[in-house]
């Protein structure tokens, strides 16, 4: 029997690779994807993702895009307030719909806390790209040789060189990633927007525009749709 669900969407490389383990199991059937934006940014929270840009990956992926809403430096009981009202959009829109899937790749505290949340909530969690062992060397090797191509567009400066935003997401980044970076980012190193692979209908042509620091912390590299409207970083 396939279960549909909906995929939180980042627009960056960990949420499409769960997109395309999720098309290859005939048990699962993704009939959409939630996105969280931060208002007057009009841009995907973290990610610093163009919501034009993340409306057209959507639209490669042939999935509708359900935008869950939050201010400008919301705290997390906001956040959890926006994402339940996402999901009973998401309800409303697909009756008896119950389950979310996320591109989580191994740390387990922020596996727990979703459980709970969306426990919380009535729903059930997938983790398809989950793996407690963490090997995300081979995991971006594995995305890198099926064609997804992603570019970094964000960094905390924190943890990693601002010179590594705007980066190709491929082998020469991964080899000049400093020991302790995870090949992934998925400490939050760095944040990544996709513009192909195998789980897109067709490639976008992404432009690279110019490299902000924000909060004296991120560095954010905008990309943009061709002739797109100039949207605040």
């Amino acid at each position: 029997m396939t279960r549909p669900l909906v995929l939180s969407w980042s627009g960056g490389k960990d949420a499409a690779w769960a997109l395309h383990v999720l098309r290859s199991d005939p048990s699962h059937e993704v009939v959409g994807l939630l996105t969280t934006v931060t208002d007057g940014y009009e841009r995907v929270s973290m990610q610093g993702i163009r919501m034009d840009v993340a409306r057209a990956q959507a639209s490669a992926a042939g999935l509708p895009l359900l935008e869950a809403r939050i201010p400008q430096a919301a705290d997390n009981a906001t956040y959890v307030a926006s994402f339940t009202a996402a999901l009973a959009q998401a309800r409303l829109r697909w009756p008896g719909l119950d389950a979310i899937a996320f591109g989580d790749l191994f740390l387990a505290d922020i596996r727990a806390w979703r459980e709970a949340l969306c426990a919380s909530l009535g729903w059930t969690p997938l983790f398809p790209v989950f793996d407690a062992d963490g090997d995300t060397a081979m995991l971006a090797r594995r995305m890198q040789d099926a064609g997804l191509r992603a570019h970094v567009c964000c960094v905390d400066t924190t943890q990693l060189d601002a010179r590594f935003a705007g980066r190709r997401f491929d082998a020469a980044l991964l080899a000049d990633l400093p020991p302790q970076v995870d090949a992934c980012g998925e400490r939050g190193e760095f944040h990544t927007c996709v513009s192909a692979g195998p789980m897109f209908e067709h490639d976008l042509d992404l432009v690279r525009g110019e490299t902000v620091l924000r909060d004296n912390r991120f560095a954010y590299t905008d990309f943009s749709l061709p002739a797109s409207s100039p949207a605040p970083l």
